[in-house]
């Protein structure tokens, strides 16, 4: 595992940024243990901060603090992944009624960027990669749209389990989803420049709630 060592004076919030995307990213996976003498060493920084950004993490729920066993990186269950994707959709649809106000025409012209990129097929994991990123933008502009700071925050957080859970998943049915995918944010931008609300909230719950049945199937497979 290579991390880039820490040269900012806001050591803590520095460990928290590099250790959450490590595990955002997979580079650290679901169920890896958590050495703070040895992520220290690898940052360049004390214990102090380890202890602390894990603190941060494990309050958010991608750290697990286990008494006598370790630390370790959260592991989802259906249930969690069932629970988030509702709060999820909960979450978008309510900032959805703001986006329909607020979303300017650059926005929209950056979001019709993103579906183009969106249709490209995935030959590799670097263009799975690719899409999940554009996939998480145009999602993450709408809630930006609504304005409210705390309700994006809480938007992050939950994203940031959505996507341990698809590390978990290795899922294979890309071909099939993809053209749902497609078809379903056709439908999300189309509402969006049209500003109507009612069909954009159709339209997320719809395509959130199909993408937590794909992936809690693909969960339960495994």
């Amino acid at each position: 595992m290579e991390l880039t060592k820490i040269r900012r004076e806001r050591a803590v919030d520095a460990v928290y940024q590099a250790l959450r995307q490590a595990i955002v990213s997979s580079l650290m996976k679901p169920g890896e243990r958590l050495n703070v003498e040895e992520l220290a060493g690898k940052l360049g920084v004390s214990l102090t901060p380890v202890r602390s950004a894990i603190q941060q993490l494990a309050t958010e729920g991608l750290v697990e603090i286990l008494p006598r066993s370790g630390t370790f990186v959260a592991s989802l269950s259906i249930q969690d992944v069932e629970e988030t994707f509702e709060i999820r959709c909960a979450l978008e649809c309510l900032a959805a009624e703001k986006a329909v106000e607020n979303i300017s025409a650059r926005e929209l012209q950056r979001m019709r960027q993103l579906l183009r990129s969106l249709r490209k097929p995935l030959r590799n994991e670097n263009d799975r990669t690719a899409h999940e990123r554009d996939n998480s933008e145009l999602h993450r502009m709408i809630v930006e749209a609504s304005g409210n700071r705390r309700l994006l925050e809480m938007y992050d957080a939950l994203n940031a389990h959505i996507k341990i859970a698809r590390i978990h998943s290795a899922e294979a049915d890309w071909p099939v989803r993809m053209s749902e995918e497609q078809s379903e944010h056709e439908e999300i931008v189309a509402a969006l420049e049209k500003r109507d609300c009612e069909a954009l909230g159709k339209a997320l719950r719809k395509h959130i709630y199909r993408a937590k049945g794909s992936l809690v199937a693909t969960l339960r497979e495994k």
